[in-house]
């Protein structure tokens, strides 16, 4: 037990007569920490991307909020009777009054 720990200390593993079946071994676990590596570092890119878009999102709707209730008060009867009042025009003092036209088809 002692001696193989030693041997590992030592690196011959890394030049006995297997060893590039050692290497093999040592370069293929390289390579999927590479990529454990790479896949981390872009998965953390996606969630701060999203965090960002998800602040951008409650951005963009708290400016639709205001800018849908600057478009309502703007559509009050109060306010555009304000707006044509300095155009000297004025709401009518009589009401509107409905007109039905009959088709011939409704005649029938």
């Amino acid at each position: 037990m002692k001696k193989g720990l030693l041997d590992i200390l030592k690196g011959k593993f890394l030049v006995s007569g297997d060893a590039p079946k050692n290497w093999l071994f040592i370069i293929f676990a390289s390579f999927l920490a590479a990529v454990m590596i790479s896949s981390s570092h872009s998965a953390d890119k996606k969630v701060h991307r999203i965090a960002a878009l998800n602040e951008e999102v409650k951005e963009l709707r708290s400016e639709f909020v205001d800018a849908r209730s600057d478009v309502q008060r703007l559509k009050l009867e109060s306010t555009i009777t304000g707006t044509v009042a300095a155009k000297e025009l004025y709401p009518s003092e009589n009401p509107p009054k409905k007109i039905m036209v009959k088709s011939l088809n409704d005649a029938k």
